[in-house]
């Protein structure tokens, strides 16, 4: 494939061996409940147990790891509302690396508040991605730091592609089928590059939110649609794909599937209530797209990525 190899860079491998001892390995876990229901046999790789919360550790802590020491000293920075800003912060702070994050001032109070806890140096701005862009630019500017984006940079989809690397290692067999949530595409880019690495007879499908269907619609007519004003409870997932992220995936990803929100809460519920364990909307997504159309995974071996489990608890959807 064509970007795979313009993406040689990616070394999977070494990524894993390089963020081993800040990582943590989180666990496979079944449910023969959501098995009977979905006539299908899941393995949830479970990244809501990630340090920080969320899948986004992997990528934000390589991309820290491959820092040279000048840039070290200046610190990173990056725009999030969400898991990469707490991700960052973390990584940074583990390293004594000054981590500078641009908030928009409407991002949930909890979202915050892990961001301060982590050591993140914090701008808020106008809840814009203009206004994003303006104040990094001007932190940059003034600090030096590195800009991390959340997902279109090699570095951090390289960290994110351990994820099924490491699920990879822990199954017996390879899975017919990966399901993938999809927002700005770092996961599943890196899924994609895992699977045609590792696992090549696995097909990746990417899950979506209805009103965020952004990916699906670009996809459908081969050319960048951004999301525009995305109104989904999967926060996660309101990101337009990036110039790395979205050729690898036109390129490669088996099919992008949609759910619609009532599906996305039922599968959060189903999880929790089911499986005991949190689960944030964008991480149900995956599961809502089985729910939603389980022709496409009767009787396969699937996994199923729970991407995180960051979700205000004074906020649940039901």
């Amino acid at each position: 494939m064509e970007n795979i190899s313009l993406h040689e860079s990616v070394r999977i491998e070494e990524a894993y061996a390089r963020i081993g001892n800040e990582v943590k390995k989180t666990p496979l876990l079944t449910s023969s409940t959501i098995d009977k229901l979905t006539n299908t046999r899941i393995f949830f790789k479970c990244e809501n147990f990630q340090k920080a919360g969320a899948f986004k550790y992997r990528g934000a802590t390589n991309a820290i790891l491959k820092l040279d020491k000048t840039d070290s000293v200046r610190g990173v920075c990056t725009h999030s509302s969400g898991n990469h800003a707490q991700a960052l912060a973390l990584a940074a702070q583990n390293h004594n690396i000054d981590a500078y994050i641009v908030m928009p001032e409407n991002a949930p109070l909890v979202k915050i508040n892990a961001v301060k806890e982590y050591g993140g140096k914090i701008t808020f701005c106008k809840p814009t991605l203009e206004a994003r862009e303006k104040t990094l630019f001007h932190i940059q500017k003034e600090t030096g730091a590195t800009f991390i984006h959340p997902y279109n940079n090699i570095d951090v989809i390289e960290g994110q592609a351990t994820c099924f690397y490491e699920t990879l290692i822990q199954l017996e067999d390879k899975p017919d089928i990966v399901v993938c949530p999809v927002g700005g595409g770092g996961l599943l880019s890196g899924t994609i590059l895992a699977a045609k690495q590792y696992s090549s007879p696995t097909r990746v499908i990417a899950a979506e939110p209805l009103m965020a269907n952004d990916a699906w619609q670009s996809l459908r007519v081969q050319q960048l649609v951004p999301s525009i004003d995305p109104q989904t409870i999967a926060d996660g997932l309101k990101t337009s794909l990036g110039s790395l992220t979205w050729p690898i995936i036109q390129e490669n990803v088996f099919t992008i599937l949609t759910a619609s929100e009532d599906s996305i809460i039922r599968a959060m519920f189903l999880v929790w209530e089911r499986m005991k364990i949190v689960i944030e909307p964008s991480a149900a997504v995956p599961l809502a797209v089985i729910l939603e159309h389980p022709q496409v995974f009767s009787k396969k071996s699937v996994v199923v990525i729970f991407s995180g489990g960051n979700v205000d608890l004074k906020n649940l959807p039901w």
